[in-house]
């Protein structure tokens, strides 16, 4: 009954793996993962990464990997996952919307860097995030830190996307908030099926913007050439 029970674990855990399967809207995280400090989590990381570079027989007493084991772990809990520590979430600047601008506002190109929770492996890409004000107005690079907070986390892009708008619905009191992430999966692009052409597309949208004239008018904005040289 275990072995059943194991292999049917395995194949599980194979299928969500290979099909980018989120759990829940929330990521998975320990009650208890913030029972020890940030210095002892880079401690304890630098101990693991250690051990698989010797399980994959690298020579860690040569210069260039002796101070890899530390690296990653001081990369890990302070940079590419620091989006796993609510201390870290940015405090949304909002203000009063005293010129009564009444139409959408959009934020085209957030740079996503994240990480798939699957393969620990890279998503690179851009976010469009865009609002219509219900009173309240919220700083430009809040957005931005916004994105940013959320992507830095093992993630499924799904549940990246709809984080992104809970949590600017949350700042600006509204519902009326959307978001498309367009990225590139690492995981699909450097291994298994090594298609490097693809990207992933994702959206949410909230309150006015699940109207289709809204929606349209968003999606049209993001159709703008907005380079700059």
């Amino acid at each position: 009954m275990f072995e059943l029970s194991s292999k049917m674990n395995d194949e599980r855990i194979n299928e969500i793996g290979e099909n980018h399967v989120g759990t829940s809207a929330q990521n998975p995280i320990r009650p208890d993962a913030f029972d020890i400090s940030d210095e002892q989590k880079i401690k304890k990381i630098e101990e693991s990464v250690r051990d698989i570079l010797n399980t994959l027989g690298m020579d860690l007493t040569d210069d260039s990997l002796q101070g890899t084991p530390k690296r990653v772990a001081k990369a890990f809990v302070n940079e590419i996952f620091m989006g796993l520590n609510p201390k870290n979430m940015p405090k949304p600047s909002t203000f009063e919307n005293n010129y009564s601008y009444g139409e959408m506002l959009v934020e085209k190109n957030i740079v996503v860097y994240s990480t798939c929770e699957h393969h620990l492996l890279p998503i690179i890409g851009r976010a469009h995030v865009a609002y219509i004000s219900d009173g309240k107005v919220i700083g430009l690079s809040k957005m931005n830190r916004i994105v940013e907070y959320f992507s830095k986390r093992p993630q499924v892009q799904e549940r990246l996307t709809m984080q992104v708008v809970q949590a600017m619905q949350e700042a600006l009191g509204t519902q009326d908030v959307a978001c498309v992430i367009d990225a590139k999966h690492l995981c699909v692009n450097s291994r298994g099926i090594k298609d490097i052409e693809s990207s992933t597309v994702t959206a949410e949208f909230g309150g006015k913007f699940k109207e289709k004239d809204t929606k349209r008018e968003f999606l049209d904005y993001l159709k703008m050439n907005t380079k700059f040289d």
